[in-house]
């Protein structure tokens, strides 16, 4: 696994919660795809449409908050974000995010001073943000060895199958 993600980023608020990343009215649904082609429409309308392989996703406090649903995480994933910043996720978004494989890193100021469509790189294993468009440079907690591995296999359940299967 590359531990350096780099993509333009997507810029929300605060309290971002699972109703909104993917609204329960698409719950019917286990399937990725479908579920992506809603992410986050009830609060950005572009999203689901516009989002490239790579985006970043930025946010503010208590991101993920709301119910345990995995959807939300498989939701984004799906759509192709490459990584989730925020100053703070809800403990069970976080768990789940990294369940399916979907790495997620909190830094307290990043989110302030980034605007939508910035070019954002993370290093994972360094534990380093970069605003490519300001220039500034942040830090978060690197992912340990484990976990960039259960992220590398697209989530706990392929990680273990493999661990089995040794």
């Amino acid at each position: 696994m590359t531990s350096s993600k780099r993509g333009e980023a997507w810029v929300y608020k605060d309290n971002v919660d699972t109703d909104v990343i993917i609204p329960a009215r698409y719950l019917n649904t286990s399937d990725p795809r479908e579920l992506a082609s809603h992410c986050m429409e009830d609060i950005d309308k572009t999203f689901a449409k516009e989002v490239k392989s790579g985006d970043i996703i930025v946010a503010g406090e208590n991101f993920g908050c709301g119910s345990s649903r995995e959807h939300a995480p498989i939701s984004i994933k799906e759509s192709g974000i490459s990584v989730v910043i925020a100053k703070s996720f809800a403990r069970i978004f976080f768990r789940n995010a990294i369940n399916i494989g979907l790495p997620i890193v909190e830094n307290k100021d990043m989110p302030d001073e980034t605007s939508k469509g910035d070019k954002i790189e993370v290093d994972l294993a360094k534990g380093v943000i970069k605003n490519l468009t300001t220039g500034k440079e942040y830090k978060t907690n690197a992912f340990s060895e484990e976990i960039q591995k259960i992220i590398s296999k697209g989530g706990l359940v392929e990680y273990t199958k493999e661990k089995l299967a040794k």
